[in-house]
């Protein structure tokens, strides 16, 4: 059997089950983003960010044992632990200390795990960008490795790194997903763009990984955004246009 067959019979099996339990994990996050943890600001970003819609299109079943890379505050975090608590796991990986701190005490996270915790994220002198140094990420067989807007604040050894763990420690058939802010193809780096990246060169890299690209959305596709502010800037933030890319690990 050939390896686009095989991925076409793999797609159409897992775009089946997720039509199937879209509706369980559809409720579960919900029900996670009316839970108390969550902060009003948190809350005001829902909008925006679309997570019922942005994880049901990246295939989230409630049974998946998953790794969230660099969660940061744990915006994200707070609903994919609810979400897989029964059935499932979730693994925070890689920059994780906000959410050690701030949440592996609170009611309803006890499952949540922590791995890499030996990862070294550092800016080579001169560089505000990051690199990537980590042995492993202590998990592997794993159905899905998320990313959200992270992917701009790695140098091209950060990146590569981190794609390369992505591949490692999936399953065949496991999906890698990314979000980020859209830079213009090609645009050289300037301050108003550090906080974007092109998502041709994503793509890419990301393929070059050994990934193949499954689909994207247009979810986060923002027209009024030109692409040409920083993203904290007054007339974009909370409103960039954002690229949403789903890739596969190969079955062989």
């Amino acid at each position: 059997m050939n390896k686009l067959l095989k991925l076409g019979i793999a797609c159409c099996i897992a775009s089946a089950s997720t039509l199937t339990l879209a509706d369980d994990i559809s409720d579960k996050i919900k029900a996670a983003m009316t839970s108390d943890v969550r902060t009003e600001a948190e809350i005001n970003r829902d909008r925006n960010r679309k997570p019922v819609q942005t994880l049901e299109f990246f295939g989230l079943k409630d049974d998946m044992k998953v790794v969230e890379f660099i969660p940061g505050g744990g915006w994200y975090t707070k609903l994919l632990v609810p979400a897989l608590a029964e059935k499932g796991e979730y693994f925070g990986a890689i920059g994780t200390s906000r959410i050690e701190q701030n949440l592996s005490e609170l009611p309803g996270f006890e499952r949540m795990k922590v791995v890499a915790k030996d990862a070294r994220l550092f800016r080579e002198e001169g560089s505000r960008f990051y690199s990537l140094e980590l042995d492993s990420l202590g998990v592997e067989d794993v159905d899905m490795v998320l990313t959200f807007r992270n992917y701009h604040n790695f140098g091209d050894q950060g990146r590569a790194k981190m794609n390369e763990e992505a591949f490692k420690a999936l399953k065949p058939g496991g999906i890698y997903g990314v979000v980020d802010h859209t830079a213009r193809h090609m645009e050289p780096q300037t301050p108003s763009n550090r906080r974007r990246f092109d998502p041709v060169k994503a793509i890419k890299e990301i393929q070059d990984a050994g990934f193949l690209l499954v689909d994207y959305s247009t979810l986060h596709y923002k027209e009024d955004d030109e692409l040409e502010y920083e993203v904290g800037a007054k007339s974009v933030t909370g409103n960039t246009d954002r690229w949403t890319l789903k890739f596969m690990k190969p079955v062989e």
